[in-house]
């Protein structure tokens, strides 16, 4: 499995994994909401089974997604193990978002009246881990890493159907994004659309823009839409269609920074 870092003194599960330690990939994968595990002592926050396997506490088929892609492309992948409605990892502390007190239509009533300490051991428990193996993986590859997250959302929100399959999202660096968007549709006739359904303004890139901005790294955040990587063999032709998406882009990119150089 990869290093890992313990969940405080909750006895539970560590809060962050490394997978495929080994790698040797340039792409660094990131899951931030790869679980739906809620630790035994947050009494399942109060909700019921239903709402605990629903989109509203992971990204359902992101983790197995990111996991093949890190098998085909021999890419380490950093991933959450914590429900983000526990802690949101893509989330800062300030984040009202970080522990929601409602998600679309549901209520979260164990993030409700939490104290300062409380949003602090979360905070020290659940998501500096993440953060801080992150930042480790970064800081100990041999080169500099190309930062991807993988996440997955449903195809109806509040009521409204969504028409968009593959969003390729971004912040300010568009570099990566832009190569994958003009490359698109050689490899795929899903409908792939530029930062949607979420974007920079929604408050979705934290983890590009603490991780990969500062650094100059070569980022993007893929968003799929849920009922497209539904099982085994739907996760599989994802994962092979993004990983040969990534690559040309990076190929294409580092043609035009050689083109560039010559000129």
């Amino acid at each position: 499995m990869g290093r890992k870092i313990n969940l405080g003194n909750s006895g539970d599960v560590p809060a962050a994994v490394v997978l495929n330690e080994t790698g040797t990939a340039s792409v660094l994968l990131i899951c931030e909401h790869a679980s739906n595990h809620i630790p035994a002592h947050h009494d399942h926050l109060g909700l019921s089974a239903s709402v605990r396997v629903s989109h509203i506490a992971w990204d359902p088929g992101a983790m197995a997604v990111a996991t093949q892609m890190s098998r085909i492309m021999g890419a380490r992948l950093v991933a959450s193990t914590v429900s983000r409605l526990v802690y949101d990892c893509n989330r800062p502390p300030e984040a009202a978002g970080a522990m929601p007190i409602r998600s679309e239509q549901f209520d979260i009533p164990g993030n409700v009246g939490l104290t300062n300490a409380q949003k602090a051991d979360r905070v020290t428990t659940v998501y500096e881990p993440f953060r801080s193996l992150l930042a480790e993986t970064i800081t100990t590859s041999p080169t500099p890493p190309v930062l991807v997250t993988i996440h997955s959302f449903t195809p109806v929100y509040m009521g409204k159907p969504r028409a968009v399959e593959i969003g390729i999202l971004h912040d300010s660096d568009t570099r990566l994004a832009d190569a994958m968007l003009d490359l698109a549709p050689t490899h795929t006739e899903l409908n792939t659309q530029r930062n949607d359904p979420y974007g920079p303004d929604d408050g979705v890139t934290h983890t590009l823009k603490l991780h990969a901005l500062p650094n100059g790294l070569l980022n993007v955040m893929i968003e799929v839409r849920n009922d497209l990587i539904a099982d085994e063999t739907t996760q599989l032709a994802m994962a092979e269609t993004l990983a040969n998406l990534i690559n040309d882009a990076l190929a294409a990119l580092a043609d035009q920074t050689e083109t560039k150089c010559h000129a």
